[in-house]
């Protein structure tokens, strides 16, 4: 077991804002601002990566930094975990239930997190999992997913009916 503040966030999570809070309260409960992505390729799959934490998939999302927009944490977070530069980014959402959006990490450090969910149909880069917090990424159609994190999971249906309806979703 890990001590509280060392997360599987990767070797800079010690110098990040999280980081530096834990130092201070260590496991407590933190609430973070931050951002998740749907990106699409052409035939309608969604990327996935498998997280180095949970050792299941989501989508690449992240907490924000100080002095850092949220379209800012989105354009860092999606660059840290894929290797891909968003271009043209949407906002679709904002999550912020706490009975999805509170997570206990395997350390016991935990955040309740409240952000702007966005989809990218656009980008540049290459895909590169950094073998820390993204142990592998993949593509898969919306209709047949793997084992994810509940609280993407639901994120996915939420966007399903941004799809539909066109109305921005809270949820």
């Amino acid at each position: 077991m890990t001590a509280p503040g060392e997360t599987f966030m990767g070797d800079d999570f010690a110098d990040s804002y999280l980081g530096q809070l834990r130092k201070l309260i260590g496991s407590r409960m933190v609430l973070m601002p931050g951002a998740r992505c749907v990106i699409l390729d052409s035939d309608e799959k969604v990327l996935l990566q498998l997280r180095g934490d949970f050792h299941v998939w989501g989508l690449p999302a992240g907490l924000s930094e100080p002095g850092e927009s949220v379209l800012g944490t989105l354009v860092r977070e999606v660059r840290e975990e894929t290797g891909l530069t968003v271009l043209d980014p949407t906002p679709w959402g904002h999550a912020s239930s706490p009975e999805e959006t509170t997570r206990v990490f395997p350390n016991g450090d935990t955040v309740q997190g409240f952000g702007v969910d966005f989809v990218v149909r656009k980008w540049s880069g290459e895909l590169t999992a950094d073998g820390a917090e993204t142990l592998a990424l993949d593509w898969f159609p919306l209709d047949d997913l793997p084992e994810m994190m509940l609280s993407h999971r639901s994120a996915l249906g939420h966007f399903a009916r941004y799809r539909e309806t066109g109305t921005f979703q809270l949820f």
